[in-house]
């Protein structure tokens, strides 16, 4: 399995982008949402991938943050959701919009993507509301490693404490969470689940 690729980006023809690792050149499909945060031609970029091995073709798939490749992991694991339709998702929306449906089972955002009609909406949305959707993390194009937002490392740390991920969720969306830090937020939420 290829994890990551880091290398120059070539050229982008969306959805698809070559990148130059080590004299080798890599063609990724890449959602747009990943594409937009992608710097000029002939920067250096790191991606994270994701190999689909089909009976006529290899194809990596890239990602800006583990958030989005994760999205895209769960979607293709869906009974009759394939690598295109789950690109497709992660171009029309983000990933933490992704979850917000999947947590809130409102479908009517996923209907308004092209090759995403109302039974998969609803598919999905069944099928995937028990799952442990990630929150939204830092991106990974640039050279170093991601890190994550102090909110995904609060949901993590709630999970890992044993509250169920859907849970945590809900629990998160009821504090506000911009520019404070994992403690403050783990605090907050902990604070009023007492007062509950």
């Amino acid at each position: 399995m290829i994890g990551f690729l880091r290398g120059t980006l070539v050229s982008r023809q969306p959805p698809r982008v070559t990148l130059d690792v080590g004299g080798v050149g890599y063609e990724v499909d890449v959602p747009m949402s990943t594409l937009f945060e992608l710097p000029a031609n002939g920067e250096q970029v790191r991606l994270l991938t994701h190999l689909v091995v089909r009976e006529d073709a290899h194809v990596l798939y890239g990602f800006g943050t583990e958030a989005e490749r994760e999205v895209f992991r769960s979607l293709i694991r869906v009974s009759g959701i394939g690598a295109r339709i789950a690109l497709a998702i992660l171009s029309g929306m983000s990933a933490e919009g992704f979850r917000h449906c999947v947590v809130a089972q409102d479908a009517a955002p996923l209907v308004k993507i092209p090759g995403v009609g109302k039974k998969t909406a609803e598919r999905l949305l069944i099928e995937l509301r028990d799952r442990d959707l990630p929150r939204a993390g830092a991106p990974a194009t640039v050279t170093g490693a991601a890190t994550s937002s102090p909110d995904s490392e609060a949901w993590h740390a709630l999970v890992a404490l044993g509250y169920k991920p859907t849970e945590v969720t809900r629990m998160l969306a009821g504090v506000s969470t911009a520019g404070r830090s994992t403690e403050d937020i783990i605090r907050d939420v902990l604070r009023g689940m007492n007062r509950s």
